[in-house]
């Protein structure tokens, strides 16, 4: 599986590990990603999605139908 968010499309970034001697050795940096069920009420199922927490404190603030539809809108989900 991969480690992208499926509503807002994070995934993984690469950097470096800088030591005290400031040498630079690459390293990535990964999303806080949870995989979580939700109900939806129009549509009378449930769904499970990988997201990052941050967009579900923004599923808490909107309401997990108000998040699939500009994901929709953004082209990022189907």
């Amino acid at each position: 599986m991969s480690r992208v968010c499926e509503i807002s499309g994070k995934k993984v970034m690469s950097g470096n590990n800088v030591s005290h001697s400031l040498r630079r050795t690459k390293r990535k940096f990964y999303p806080n990603l949870i995989t979580k069920r939700f109900y939806i009420p129009e549509e009378d199922k449930w769904i499970k999605l990988k997201i990052s927490t941050s967009t579900l404190r923004n599923i808490n603030k909107k309401g997990i139908s108000a998040v699939l539809a500009e994901a929709k809108a953004q082209g990022v989900t189907k």
